[in-house]
């Protein structure tokens, strides 16, 4: 009704003016979000992008009363619906969240209860503002997982976060937000673990909902998911907004050097050869020419299955029959849908689970084959670089502890061997010795994911599974680390097995790719052909389902849209 009323008289439901958000006392005040202003109407998305750090989170968090302890907001208006929200009690914005203005949170595994079934979950959000019976709060909560594209809804509701893949918490999360139909929508991060074709269903949902009247400010680091939702885009680094504009004039003609920054840090087709960031290049040492030699693959699978049993009783086959190569230096990309198991397979290639049927070999030599003892003496063979750094990281450990961790004892026998050897690792990932002594907790994002590439490199594998490794990252960031990571694979000529549900990211960095969907390869080949004239419908369909920026008078046009099979 709000937005109804509101759309009807052309009024902005939102208004923000000189919006400024401080954290500490008043004799250390940092400020964070520095004069921002910006409106918001019924069925209008207002879009704001920036790199992390740049004070976006902060802004979206802001207008839900979400800013947290030691905080001071002040703004010279700061209303919804014609209600000044400065000042408001922690009981008045509990009554206004979830009912009058819905939040998505981007980190699905810790803002969901790890004890509490997913349906229970959802429902709480309509139980504590009295929506409804019980009967009638789990039909909806099974709609609202229709809607956003959850598979066997009917199971989910009696599952934990736990057991869920990132996408369908992601999921979860949004159908808890849409519960009460509220007016406003503020979705940060919204698509960040998802996969093209539920990112696209997710997408259709907030399209949708914007259709019908509801307000939407969207917080991504995706610009081409940006791009498809927005009507106004805010630029903001640094707590400010850069730039300002309508989705059209922001992509298409960019006025601010950040903004075209941002644009070229994307990854697709066009990229490949080139550097993303704009970062000074790492002074590489001993280039290695990567040696593809598919006759004589560094890692071999062959034919692996696996198969779990759910909490229904039922087996399912997470993988069915899969087989690849990966050579000397080459980096060979997986894509799927969540679920399709291509982290299963990483999985068993890692020697972490059994194949429960297939063999993996390496180096020509038996390797799933063997037991964990006799695997043991060749696991720095392989390394892992996954998708979220920090819940890898034990929190109370430096960054000198973990690296000297992975680090084997039997080559770096001494304390000065082991301290020289964390050193070169650092300079390898572009950080210097004073994050030594730092946690991972004071990290940037950026800056977790290098010491994490730094742990995978210590043991000197040959070969690096990089799991959704920069699924996590803001696109500048994302920028940085794979450029290091095509950087180092030439100078030590480490071969990577590369897990993105991401295809730009895949196509930017990838020599061959496979495709997955139930667990089966469905298609492979050289990425150039597998990504831009896919033969298989699955295939084709990740691929149209992709977001692309509109046609730019500036930078790379189309970034993300594959050309046509003709091209």
């Amino acid at each position: 009704m709000i937005a109804a009323i509101q759309r009807a008289l052309g009024e902005p439901l939102l208004r923000v003016a000189d919006l400024r958000v401080s954290f500490g006392d008043r004799h250390e005040r940092r400020e964070v979000v520095k004069g921002v202003t910006f409106t918001v109407g019924a069925g209008e998305c207002l879009a704001i992008v920036g790199e992390s750090g740049s004070g976006k989170s902060v802004t979206a968090r802001t207008l839900v009363g979400l800013t947290g302890p030691g905080s001071t907001v002040r703004a010279d208006e700061l209303t919804f619906d014609g209600k000044d929200l400065t000042g408001l009690r922690d009981r008045h914005w509990r009554a206004i969240r979830g009912r009058d203005i819905g939040l998505i949170l981007q980190d699905a595994l810790v803002s969901l209860d790890p004890l509490r079934p997913v349906g229970k979950e959802i429902e709480e959000a309509m139980r504590v503002h009295g929506w409804g019976t019980a009967p009638q709060r789990r039909t909806r909560v099974r709609e609202l997982l229709t809607l956003v594209g959850m598979p066997e809804p009917e199971l989910r509701v009696r599952q934990r976060a736990p057991e869920l893949s990132g996408g369908l918490r992601q999921r979860a999360l949004i159908a808890s937000a849409l519960a009460l139909d509220p007016p406003l929508l503020i979705a940060d991060e919204p698509t960040t673990a998802l996969d093209v074709t539920v990112q696209a269903q997710v997408l259709d949902v907030l399209e949708a909902i914007k259709r019908r009247g509801t307000a939407l400010v969207l917080i991504s680091h995706d610009l081409a998911v940006v791009s498809r939702l927005a009507d106004m885009v805010a630029v903001m680094n640094g707590g400010r907004i850069l730039e300002y504009g309508s989705a059209r004039q922001v992509f298409g003609n960019p006025s601010h050097t950040y903004t075209r920054a941002l644009i070229d840090a994307i990854p697709s087709r066009r990229s490949r050869g080139t550097r993303l960031s704009q970062a000074e290049r790492r002074a590489q040492l001993n280039v290695v020419q990567p040696r593809f030699d598919a006759d004589k693959p560094l890692l071999e699978a062959r034919g692996l299955v696996k198969r779990f049993r759910g909490p229904d009783g039922v087996q399912r086959c997470a993988v069915d029959e899969v087989s690849f190569t990966l050579s000397h230096g080459e980096t060979v990309g997986i894509v799927g849908e969540s679920g399709s198991g291509k982290t299963t397979t990483a999985r068993m290639v890692l020697g972490l689970i059994r194949p429960d049927a297939g063999h993996i070999y390496l180096s020509g030599d038996p390797w799933s084959q063997l037991s964990e003892r006799a695997r043991r003496a060749r696991r720095r063979e392989l390394s892992v670089i996954y998708q979220d750094p920090l819940s890898s990281f034990d929190p109370r450990w430096s960054v000198e502890q973990i690296l000297t961790d992975a680090l084997s004892q039997a080559e770096y026998r001494t304390p000065a061997e082991r301290r020289l050897r964390v050193g070169e690792l650092l300079d390898l990932v572009g950080l210097d010795s004073g994050h030594l002594n730092r946690h991972p907790l004071v990290l940037s994002g950026g800056q977790r994911q290098r010491v994490a590439i730094a742990r995978a490199l210590a043991p000197h594998p040959r070969v690096v599974v990089c799991d959704e490794p920069v699924s996590a990252l803001d696109v500048l960031i994302q920028a940085q680390v794979l450029d290091l990571l095509k950087e180092l694979q030439l100078e030590l000529g480490v071969s990577y097995l590369f897990i993105s549900h991401d295809l730009g990211v895949i196509h930017h960095m990838s020599d061959r790719v496979l495709v997955m969907k139930d667990g089966k390869i469905v298609e492979h080949g050289d990425a150039d052909s597998v990504l831009t004239q896919p033969v298989h419908p699955h295939t084709r369909e990740l691929v149209a389902s992709l977001p692309a920026l509109p046609e730019s008078r500036y930078g790379r046009p189309g970034i993300h849209q594959p050309p046509a099979a003709s091209e």
